[in-house]
């Protein structure tokens, strides 16, 4: 193992919203973090989205050459996203020391011991000629772990001088909820949907693909009977660690919402995103002093106004103790794979269900013969 010292990491998240990829630059040890870069978003065009709607829910065979062709695209996609972001920072290749590329999820069940994240970790180092850690989940899964959440550790960095216990909560795809204890103890879940749901209703009933600040949720009445019955569903009465398929409630919920208005249903979906949240309070080790929110959810009012409805602490958004909300996964994988290199763990018993904190990741290196090449 190198001995640990502060490195520049680039993060790249695409999250199961499927609404583009998210990028960040941070300098960190794998334990502090000592600056933070640059960060931006690119969304994904609609045929990008397509691409990756159609590999959603499959396990790639050995010989299935359509999600091998949308895994080139995405990377390629990221490669573009990395150039765009070195310029913005102007930044070269060789600034920057390991770039964290978490994939795309298209499929996860770790009661089967099955978590797919495509992304091909030798091709983007190949086009960025930036050492690349990826696979983050193999080993844990393969372990007998969820897989995730994965970046509680990155939250516990951030929040080191704030008031514990304190949950900060994901609001992506699906919701992540990471709980921090006065002594610094982890617990890390999924707590239900995210934004998948809504997006995911709003493209099938509007054709947008998201509802843009909860205001078509805002104007809408929700269906307390629906909420009440997806709330019954097993998966919110078991205990954590535990993750969710951003897919797990798709088919009976949009089964249940058929002949509601469009406003109600995605009122609906919004007050189910809430309430799942609300209910996970319940295996909270101690009640936390406050919430604090980031990811795509935080952006919306509607979803915010709703938590802060069923939540008897302060719900604050992440900028406000200083936090960039959009970019926290971005960073928090830049984070992973400098621990990654380090040798350092990225799952815990109380986060992914792992029977010991372990490492995990898998570096790829650049090749030689590419570092003339430029990014195409």
């Amino acid at each position: 193992m190198e001995v640990i010292r502060p490195l520049t990491a680039l993060g790249l998240m695409s999250g199961t919203s499927m609404d583009g990829v998210d990028a960040a630059l941070l300098v960190t040890d794998g334990v502090d973090v000592f600056e933070y870069g640059k960060a931006l978003s690119r969304p994904y065009d609609m045929e990008m989205r397509a691409e990756l709607r159609s590999v959603s829910g499959h396990i790639p065979a050995e010989d299935d050459q359509h999600i091998k062709d949308v895994e080139r695209k995405m990377t390629l996609f990221h490669a573009e996203v990395v150039s765009e972001l070195l310029d913005a920072a102007g930044l070269r290749p060789e600034n920057v020391d390991v770039a964290g590329f978490y994939g795309h999820t298209i499929f996860h069940d770790p009661s089967n011991r099955v978590s797919v994240q495509i992304g091909d970790g030798d091709l983007l180092a190949e086009q960025t000629r930036i050492p690349v850690v990826n696979r983050f989940r193999n080993s844990d899964i393969a372990s007998g772990g969820q897989g995730g959440p994965l970046i509680a550790s990155y939250h516990a960095a951030l929040a080191r001088d704030l008031e514990k216990p304190l949950a900060v909560l994901n609001i992506g795809g699906v919701s992540k909820l990471t709980w921090i204890g006065e002594n610094g103890e982890l617990l890390a879940f999924d707590t239900g949907p995210g934004n998948a749901l809504i997006d995911d209703w709003m493209m099938k009933k509007h054709g947008t693909n998201m509802d843009f600040d909860g205001n078509i949720a805002a104007g809408g009445t929700v269906n307390e009977r629906i909420v009440t019955t997806m709330m019954k569903r097993p998966y919110f009465k078991k205990v954590p660690p535990k993750s969710l398929d951003r897919d797990e409630f798709a088919q009976r919920i949009m089964d249940n919402l058929e002949g509601e208005s469009v406003a109600d249903g995605a009122a609906t979906l919004t007050a189910f995103t809430a309430e799942a949240v609300a209910a996970a309070q319940t295996f909270l080790p101690k009640p936390a002093k406050r919430f604090i929110v980031c990811g795509g959810g935080a952006n919306n009012p509607t979803l915010m106004r709703m938590l802060r409805q069923k939540i008897d602490v302060p719900v604050d958004v992440a900028r406000k103790v200083g936090w960039n909300g959009d970019f926290l996964e971005a960073q928090g994988f830049a984070f992973l794979a400098v621990r990654s290199l380090f040798g350092l763990p990225i799952s815990f018993p109380t986060t992914t269900g792992v029977p010991h904190s372990m490492c995990g990741g898998m570096f790829h290196s650049v090749p030689n013969a590419a570092k003339e090449k430029k990014i195409r």
